[in-house]
């Protein structure tokens, strides 16, 4: 276990676009210096929201000129329903206002949706300018903010519209995480619980034994559980930067999950809450496929029940499959998962017949949490 002094690294080796995941306590003040010794861009620009700017704006901005940068506050509403191209489109017009060059730093201070939609402007503006992660949300914190995905939903599909772009480096800071409403903590938890379905059976047994702890906000487990994700993601991002094979595994619950989410309109149920849904979902059809022994099901889906959820949505069948038709998994109209072969392992993404699909619905319905 890291102590609140320690600041773990974890390096995410892909050549010269190779960066470092900085995971510490009370470390967002270390903000400045860092971008001072990377050589970065003094010219920052800080995209923040209107939950966590009034929290966490104040110490990043003071670190950054502190450290002699310039700063440019642009703070938008909180929600999913802010990451589209419409609101890209706003912060390219108050980065043109402000003439912001080329060089410059765009720094994603928030959870997902502030981060893929900061990195897609950074990616994007001048053809390209320096970014950084400062996730501040567990899930962000262990998966959205590693790996350089970035981008913005359309009305037909979400994560439609982005690229792959690698930030300069990420600052993990496991003291925002203690005023993280209780089911953003949960939206990343299910995160965490998916890297030892997928990757580590010992990891996964990590997570059995201090899931209780992690929920009660215990800042020790979570930086450990923040280390351990972020090491397993460089290690696949690290072998497949641009998902065209193992990186298709991170994807496990996101084929029915990101279904329930858009027919939740992304309102009724959070990202982290959607997959959490999905992965049970998906962890059943695999049993009903006979792809994973019923022991590992049944310790799986233990596990995932021990997370407080809303309920699951009830859209119409054909909406969801509709949906899942045009997830970026699918391949000619057919429905792809990734779904699990024993606890620790997970095969590529596999066609599964919307019949299994729509069989293990009716049954999560039913499902209590």
């Amino acid at each position: 276990m890291s102590n609140s002094r320690t600041v773990d690294i974890v390096r995410v080796p892909l050549g010269e676009r190779s960066y470092d995941i900085l995971i510490g306590n009370g470390i967002l003040p270390i903000v400045g210096p860092l971008l001072e010794e990377r050589g970065l861009p003094k010219q920052t620009v800080i995209i923040s929201d209107r939950n966590v700017a009034p929290r966490y704006l104040g110490p990043v901005e003071q670190s950054l000129k502190r450290s002699g940068c310039t700063v440019l506050r642009v703070i938008i509403p909180a929600g999913e329903k802010e990451k589209n191209l419409q609101r890209a489109g706003s912060i390219y017009t108050t980065l043109l206002r402000h003439r912001i060059s080329r060089r410059s730093t765009i720094l994603a201070l928030g959870g997902g949706v502030v981060g893929d939609l900061a990195g897609f402007v950074a990616a994007t503006y001048q053809r390209g300018v320096s970014f950084v992660q400062i996730p501040t949300t567990l899930l962000a914190q262990v998966d959205s903010s590693v790996g350089g995905k970035v981008g913005v939903n359309h009305p037909l599909g979400k994560n439609m519209v982005g690229a792959f772009y690698q930030p300069s480096f990420v600052l993990a800071d496991a003291a925002v995480l203690r005023t993280l409403p209780r089911r953003e903590l949960i939206c990343g938890l299910g995160e965490v619980l998916k890297y030892g379905i997928i990757l580590d059976e010992r990891f996964f047994s990590y997570t059995r034994t201090f899931l209780p702890r992690a929920l009660r906000g215990d800042r020790s487990v979570l930086q450990a559980m923040v280390r351990e994700c972020c090491s397993m993601k460089a290690f696949v991002v690290s072998g497949d930067e641009r998902e065209s094979g193992l990186r298709a595994i991170l994807n496990f619950g996101h084929t029915v999950g990101h279904a329930l989410e858009k027919a939740g309109r992304f309102s009724v149920l959070k990202h982290g809450e959607a997959v959490l849904w999905g992965m049970m979902a998906e962890t059943r059809a695999a049993q009903s496929m006979r792809i994973l022994p019923e022991r590992d099901a049944r310790e799986i889906m233990t596990l995932l029940s021990r997370i407080p959820l809303p309920p699951m949505p009830r859209p119409a069948f054909r909406s969801l499959v509709a949906t899942m038709r045009l997830d970026k998994k699918a391949i000619e109209g057919k429905i792809m998962c990734v779904l699990p072969t024993r606890i620790g392992a997970v095969n590529a993404p596999a066609p599964v017949d919307e019949s299994v699909i729509g069989r293990v619905l009716q049954q999560m319905r039913r499902y209590k949490l």
